[in-house]
C-alpha cells in the first residue's frame, strides 16, 4: 500500500487539478473521463495511498481505467449487448470494450469533464451530454470536497431532454491489495453471474457471511453486484496500521466487489443500479436499482471516504 514520494507529479501538472487538506491530497485528471488520478496522506514523509495510484501511463493514453477511480454515469456496471427496453427509446449502444459485447459504465467516463470550480480543498467538474449513442441528452456534475475526515463526493445527473431517462450513479474506486488486506461490509444477496459476468439469479453465499466478519482480499476471485448493501464498507491494510472506510447515501444501495486474480488491486463500488437492471426490471422489481428522470428532474448521490490510522 504505501508508495514513496512521487517524482512525476510535477511534468504532469497541468493535466491535474491538486487539492489539499491536513496531510490528504487530491489529485483530479478532468480530461481523463473526469476521474480520481490519485488520493493519499503524507505520513512520515511517505505517501499511504487510500485509492490505487493513476500512473502518468494513464494521462498518456487517457485511459480511465488505470486511474484511482472514475464516474459511472448515466448508468452503472454493464447492459447486456447494449441493448435494452426504456420506453419511448430502446437501447441500441456500442459496445466500447474490445473484449465484450456489453457496452460497460456509462458513457461519463470515456469523455473529457470541464472545470467548473476551484478551491484548495474543493473542485467541481461538468458535463454536457448531447444526444448520441446513449439516446438522450443530460447534464452531470461531480463535487469534490476534502475535510479533516477524508474526502466527499457529491454527483447529479439532469435529463435535459424532452423524454424520461433511464438513470443510475456510482463510481469505480480500485484499491490497492497485498496478502493481509480485508474488506469488511453487510449485503444480503449477491448476484451470480455467468461467463461473461452477467447477473443470472440471486444467491447467499457463504461468502455474505465472511464479508460481514471481515473477508482476506487474497482468498476470493469475484466481479459480482450485491444486493441489500447496508451503504457502508472497509478495506484494513494491517501492516500499515490504516483503514479505509467508504459510507454512502441512498440511492447507492447497491455494492459491487471486483476481484481479479494475481492483479495487485481490487475495486469496490457504490452504485445505484446492478448490472444491467433495464433488462432484469420487470422480472426482478426492488432487486435491481436504477431510476427514471422526468425532463429537468435531477438524480443526487453522495459518498464518502474515510481515512483512519489503526
Amino acid at each position: 500500500m504505501p508508495l514513496t514520494a512521487s517524482s512525476d507529479i510535477a511534468t504532469i501538472a497541468p493535466a491535474l487539478i491538486r487539492l489539499s487538506c491536513a496531510e490528504q491530497t487530491l489529485l483530479l485528471a478532468p480530461a481523463v473521463g473526469g476521474s480520481i488520478y490519485r488520493y493519499f496522506s503524507v505520513r512520515h514523509d511517505e505517501e499511504i495511498h487510500w485509492l490505487r495510484p493513476g500512473k502518468v501511463q494513464s494521462l498518456d493514453e487517457a485511459n480511465p481505467l488505470l486511474m484511482g477511480s472514475f464516474p459511472l454515469l448515466p448508468f452503472c456496471n454493464r447492459i447486456r449487448n447494449g441493448r435494452a427496453p426504456a420506453g419511448e427509446r430502446a437501447l441500441h449502444m456500442a459496445a466500447n470494450m474490445s473484449d465484450s459485447p456489453h457496452t460497460l459504465h456509462g458513457h461519463g467516463w470515456r469523455l473529457p469533464w470541464q472545470v467548473a470550480t476551484v478551491a484548495v480543498d474543493a473542485a467541481t467538474l461538468t458535463l454536457e451530454y448531447p444526444r448520441g449513442d446513449w439516446p438522450w441528452s443530460f447534464h452531470a456534475s461531480q463535487r469534490f470536497e476534502l475535510t479533516r475526515q477524508g474526502l466527499t463526493v457529491r454527483m447529479t445527473l439532469t435529463n435535459t431532454d424532452t423524454s424520461p431517462m433511464p438513470a443510475g450513479l456510482g463510481h469505480h474506486p480500485y484499491f490497492l491489495r497485498s496478502a493481509d488486506t480485508v474488506v469488511k461490509t453487510d449485503v444480503e444477496a449477491m448476484w451470480a453471474a455467468d461467463a461473461e459476468i452477467m447477473p443470472t439469479q440471486l444467491e447467499h453465499p457463504a461468502l455474505l457471511d465472511a464479508l460481514r466478519q471481515g473477508q482476506l482480499i487474497d482468498h476470493v476471485v469475484l466481479d459480482n453486484n450485491f444486493t441489500g448493501w447496508s451503504r457502508s464498507a472497509s478495506v484494513t491494510w494491517p501492516q500499515q496500521d490504516a483503514r479505509l472506510t467508504l459510507h454512502a447515501d441512498a440511492p447507492l444501495d447497491f455494492f459491487v466487489l471486483y476481484v481479479p486474480p494475481g492483479l495487485d488491486h481490487f475495486c469496490m463500488e457504490p452504485v445505484s443500479n446492478c448490472t444491467d437492471w433495464l433488462n432484469l426490471a420487470e422480472q426482478h422489481p426492488g432487486k435491481v436499482g436504477g431510476t427514471w428522470l422526468q425532463p429537468g428532474e435531477t438524480l443526487s448521490v453522495r459518498f464518502v471516504l474515510e481515512p483512519h490510522w489503526l
